[in-house]
């Protein structure tokens, strides 16, 4: 099975776990681009659990999208737990029931001896309650480092609804 395989299985019994729970998912990317919400409209009948997001490339859209604070980026970098926590609610703000949120150094350039290339932050956050954020460290290429992204991302969703009763 190869990762484009893998995420659509990721995304379609995500997307089962969501329709049954009558919930929408709400994304804000990065790194990433927007290849969470491909992979999630790549299967027939998600806008039944798919809500959309905002491909949050710029600091600037970061701010303006998703309301994340100047101070919160100047203070911690686009690249950070605080900045992915505010990506979480932001999306939040314009839809959903759950939201996914990543910000990372996809590669090959832009890393630093603190956040080097293959370091991302993803954020899940359930409506009415507090954001989680965790750091990875993926390696390989940009395209590696952006579909490890999307299979974490995923992932951690499936595992917030099997683990939560509604």
């Amino acid at each position: 099975m190869n990762q484009m395989q893998k995420m659509t299985q990721s995304a379609q019994q995500m997307g089962e776990l969501l329709q049954a729970r009558g919930q929408l998912l709400v994304t804000a990317e990065s790194c990433t681009g927007g290849l969470i919400g491909a992979v999630c409209t790549e299967i027939s009948g998600s806008s039944a659990w798919f809500f959309g997001g905002v491909i949050s490339y710029a600091n600037e859209a970061k701010m303006r999208g998703l309301s994340v604070k100047e101070e919160t980026l100047s203070s911690f970098g686009a690249v950070s737990e605080q900045t992915v926590r505010e990506m979480c609610a932001g999306a939040l703000q314009l839809g959903g029931d759950i939201s996914v949120a990543v910000s990372g150094v996809a590669g090959p350039n832009g890393g630093s001896p603190e956040k080097p290339v293959g370091c991302v932050y993803i954020g899940w956050q359930c409506l009415g309650k507090e954001a989680s954020v965790e750091r990875f460290q993926f390696s390989g290429d940009r395209q590696a480092v952006r579909e490890a992204t999307v299979l974490a991302a995923l992932s951690g969703v499936k595992e917030i609804l099997e683990s939560s009763k509604k």
